[in-house]
């Protein structure tokens, strides 16, 4: 992919393409935001020792997370709940550049609140 042929076509493209994802979360954090939460990921967690039989649900799954790590930005998992499977759920929580002690306090924060303490049924 790196060929000089492709170099301009991919290459500067992505560059490109995590600039503006960059930039998008650098204004908000100049607005106030401490942090931002989302989902995880868009469904629960496969089960352990599940095979997946479409690659595309299995990318899909980490969809949420990317972004993160193209801006260079801490990000952290919070365990949510369990689906009608007992299989978990998860939030995730974006923070400011360089600001990883104040994410971390925060998803302590929001661990205390959600106050789940529930495991899922199958703890492997």
């Amino acid at each position: 992919v790196l060929s000089a042929g492709f170099y301009d076509a991919y290459y500067n493209r992505a560059r490109k393409v995590r600039t503006l994802i960059k930039r998008d979360f650098e204004t908000v954090f100049a607005e106030g935001v401490d942090a931002i939460l989302t989902p995880a990921t868009p469904s629960s967690a496969f089960a352990l020792g599940q095979e997946a039989s479409d690659p595309v649900q299995m990318y899909l799954n980490d969809v949420f997370t990317v972004t993160v790590n193209l801006a260079g930005l801490p990000g952290v998992s919070v365990p949510a709940g369990v689906d009608r499977k007992g299989l978990p759920l998860g939030l995730q929580l974006i923070g400011r550049p360089w600001e990883e002690g104040d994410l971390l306090n925060t998803a302590y924060a929001l661990e205390r609140a959600a106050a789940f303490v529930d495991k899922p049924a199958k703890w492997w």
